[in-house]
């Protein structure tokens, strides 16, 4: 596989501490993250949007290793487990926005 750079996990980091990290994610629609990787098991808060899509990368080490599309649904939280290398497609029509915050070990 060519060589690749890594970017953050979402658009912005809001806070840190030596527990936590939280980010937010604002995808205009159409519009790709970068592609990065989790190392930090993560929340992931739906704030708003109407659908997103996850696209691992062929090495991915997290659970989901095929293209993953869904509805968004404000509020809603997902834990997601560390090892993940991926990027974020706002597959919508709106402008997408969530809250991810990294647990720290």
């Amino acid at each position: 596989m060519a060589e690749r750079t890594l970017g953050d996990v979402a658009t912005k980091m809001l806070f840190e501490n030596d527990r936590v990290r939280v980010w937010e994610m604002r995808l205009a629609p159409g519009e790709d993250s970068a592609v990065h990787r989790h190392d930090l098991d993560y929340l992931l808060v739906q704030i708003d949007g109407d659908k997103i899509t996850g696209i691992p990368e062929p090495d991915t080490g997290g659970k989901y290793d095929e293209i993953i599309e869904g509805n968004v649904v404000p509020g809603m939280a997902v834990y997601i487990e560390r090892g993940g290398i991926e990027t974020a497609r706002n597959t919508g029509e709106k402008p997408y926005y969530e809250i991810l915050i990294e647990l720290k070990d």
